[in-house]
């Protein structure tokens, strides 16, 4: 274990390059290194220096990555168990202060200053994600101090899952990965939010299980939904209809183009003892919002959670038309005065951008909007802020829509 804490080499920042660092970020690319000095193994830890020499940190380098170096300190010249210890308490204290803890993000990669880990607790479960090869070194000494600080706080931890498989590990030169980290367990996990049940599948869910992030924005919803008459589109495993239904909705259709999803979906629903009330169907939302309109049919509340559009910059001017016209389509189908929840869990779709194609589509079908809430993320996701704000990603509104008069 000694050998991982060694540090391997320097690496030289080019003269006027390593901006992003400088402005409070914690990576330096591949592109703004002027030489890597000593005898490096892609994985392990790196001085990283300015142009002059400068001491900057400490991170770990993969030369695979246009990432080239995640840092772990701007200050700390040892990493060590300790190092480790202490950041990991700091995840836990801060969302002592910050949220329920029973079901929460407990790391954040970056922003949470333990770079490209993502470990979600779940009730007595955790899922790990590991996303880049220097934190895979150490991701089951911080799995074990994350365990060990949970039981001094009164959480004991039942089973860990590894929820290592997404493509962006490939682009570290890292294979994808799923599995059990020690003892088996029933993967089918039931956790409560907001006083909703769930069941989440650690194993096969989307990401590592069920998108906490969402935790708060979805209790707001609650009181424009009281005897309301609710569509709920892109639902995934229903858990916006879920708490319209728990606020006391006249009736909720969630849909979803993922049949799985829906089947999820409708098990929670009777967990709750919400069948007769909350429905879903499996159904394209684009597809399915102009025939409602066709229809006539008119709501009190339209919910949009859509998946992101977009994962580059690249493709940002087709996204864009995507949030358009599904705001469009569902500004149609809501009640004068009724009310819509509309979402962007896009990082490139920023937040200016994000208001200005809600502005347009509301112009394009005359209404009028009214906000009533602007949220981000909870707080257990945690922005970090730098130059490129990498940490700010979910943009939540809340309108009253409003015929034009």
């Amino acid at each position: 274990m000694q050998d991982l804490y060694k540090i391997q080499g320097i690496v030289n920042i080019r003269k006027g390059e390593g901006r992003t660092l400088k402005s409070g970020g914690m990576w330096v690319y591949d592109n703004e290194i002027e030489s890597i000095t000593g005898d490096v193994e892609d994985g392990g830890l790196v001085k990283v220096n300015d142009f002059d020499g400068y001491f900057m940190g400490i991170g770990f380098i993969n030369r695979k990555s246009k990432i080239t170096v995640r840092m772990l300190s701007r200050h700390t010249s040892q990493i060590d168990e300790a190092f480790f210890e202490q950041r990991v308490r700091d995840c836990v204290e801060y969302r002592k202060h910050t949220v329920d803890m029973s079901s929460c993000r407990l790391i954040f990669g970056e922003a949470d200053f333990l770079p490209g880990i993502v470990i979600d607790k779940f009730s007595d479960i955790l899922v790990v994600e590991s996303l880049a090869l220097g934190i895979d070194r150490f991701k089951l000494l911080i799995v074990e101090l994350l365990k060990k600080v949970l039981a001094e706080n009164g959480m004991a931890i039942r089973g860990v899952y590894e929820r290592s498989d997404a493509k962006v590990r490939l682009h570290e030169g890292m294979e994808r990965h799923k599995g059990f980290i020690g003892e088996e367990f029933d993967t089918k996990v039931e956790i409560v939010e907001n006083g909703v049940k769930y069941y989440v599948d650690v194993q096969d869910g989307q990401k590592t299980g069920f998108f906490l992030d969402q935790k708060y924005n979805r209790a707001a919803i609650r009181p424009m939904c009281k005897g309301a008459k609710v569509l709920d589109c892109f639902t995934h495993t229903g858990s916006f209809a879920l708490n319209a239904g728990m606020a006391g909705a006249a009736s909720v259709l969630g849909v979803d183009a993922s049949q799985l999803g829906v089947n999820q979906a409708e098990e929670n629903a009777r967990l709750n003892g919400l069948e007769d009330t909350v429905r879903f169907t499996c159904r394209d939302v684009f597809e399915l919002l102009p025939e409602l309109e066709k229809q006539g049919e008119k709501f009190d509340v339209v919910i949009l959670d859509p998946p992101a559009f977009t994962k580059s910059r690249s493709s940002i001017k087709n996204a864009t038309k995507g949030y358009r016209e599904i705001n469009l389509r569902a500004m149609k189908l809501v009640k004068n005065g009724g009310y819509l929840a509309t979402c962007s869990c896009s990082h490139f779709m920023n937040p200016e951008l994000f208001a200005k194609t809600i502005g347009e589509a509301a112009a394009n079908v005359h209404k009028r909007l009214r906000q009533i809430e602007y949220k981000t993320q909870s707080p257990d996701h945690p922005i970090l802020w730098s130059r490129d704000e990498e940490s700010l990603y979910l943009k939540f509104y809340i309108f009253q829509v409003c015929d034009e008069l």
